[in-house]
């Protein structure tokens, strides 16, 4: 769940982290049995492919596919952008300022700024 300070609250969206091996098919299946307002798949690729165009998502509703959305949009962005934080710690690394996302309307930048308050949370349960 994205955009709240509170657990179990707002605005629910599913990431599927490695939507590669998935038709179109299966990923409007995917979404139509999530059954959220939207579902996204997030589809790795060459690092030097995401660095020029960004990290390449399709956006789903249980009906159809979207060219953009931006609840989705942001809400992929923060996972990716958790994703890197992790890995970057791991190697002693920070940052992750800037996710680029390859949508089907184009590149999108999303910036990450530091703010004081309630933080956003991220209810991310595909890890520990």
């Amino acid at each position: 769940m994205f955009f709240t300070s509170v657990p179990l609250e707002g605005n629910q969206l599913a990431v599927f982290a490695d939507g590669r091996s998935l038709s179109d098919a299966e990923m409007q299946a995917l979404a139509k049995e999530t059954n959220l307002s939207e579902t996204t798949f997030i589809l790795p690729r060459d690092a030097a492919t995401e660095r020029e165009r960004g990290v390449r998502v399709r956006i789903f509703t249980t009906t159809e596919e979207l060219p953009f959305a931006g609840h989705p949009t942001l809400g992929t962005a923060m996972v990716l952008r958790n994703e890197a934080l992790r890995n970057e710690a791991l190697r002693g690394e920070s940052g992750a300022e800037e996710v680029a996302l390859d949508l089907n309307i184009g590149r999108i930048p999303v910036r990450f700024s530091t703010r004081e308050g309630p933080a956003l949370r991220n209810n991310d349960t595909t890890r520990s």
